[in-house]
C-alpha cells in the first residue's frame, strides 16, 4: 500500500510501506516507521490503527487530558481515541528525528517532530509484528 511521503534525517524522501503479518525486527523497522509516518502525516488513523493488536494499550498525556485516563486500552478505543483528538485535522507535517530498535525486547523508539512539538514515541511489538503497547512523550 503506497503512502504519503516520510522524509529520514540524511536521506531522501521515501514512500512508506504497511507491514503486516510478520515479526519485527530491525530490518522492517525501517519501512514500519515510513508507514507510520505517512499515515500520521495523512492523518489516517484506521491505518496508524491497522498495527496495533485488538488488547493493545497506548499511553500518552494527552490521552490523560481528553479520557481521564493516561492509558487507552483495546484498539477500538485507540481508534476513538485518535479520532476525537486528531480527526479534525486533515494533514500533519510529521518529521522523523530518528529512530532506534532494540532486537532484545522488540521495541522501536521514534523521535519526531511536529511544529514546535518534539516527542518521542515508543512501540512494543507481538510476534506477528502487531504493536501492543505504545507510549508517547511530548516537549518543546
Amino acid at each position: 500500500m503506497r503512502s504519503a511521503v516520510c522524509h529520514f534525517p540524511g536521506q531522501r524522501a521515501r514512500e512508506g510501506r504497511v507491514m503486516t503479518g510478520q515479526a519485527m525486527n530491525r530490518a522492517s523497522a525501517k519501512p514500519f516507521v515510513a508507514a507510520w509516518c505517512a499515515s500520521w502525516r495523512k492523518v489516517d488513523i484506521d491505518a496508524v490503527v491497522a498495527h496495533f493488536a485488538d488488547d493493545a494499550q497506548m499511553r500518552s498525556p494527552l490521552a490523560l487530558t481528553l479520557t481521564g485516563s493516561p492509558t487507552v486500552a483495546g484498539a477500538e478505543n485507540i481508534r476513538a481515541y485518535w479520532r476525537k483528538a486528531y480527526g479534525h485535522i486533515e494533514s500533519a507535517d510529521l518529521k522523523i528525528l530518528s529512530w532506534s530498535f532494540d532486537d532484545t525486547i522488540a521495541r522501536l523508539t521514534v523521535w519526531w517532530q511536529l511544529g514546535d512539538t518534539r516527542a518521542s514515541e515508543f512501540m512494543d511489538f507481538d510476534d506477528a509484528g502487531r504493536v501492543v503497547r505504545s507510549e508517547a512523550f511530548y516537549g518543546k
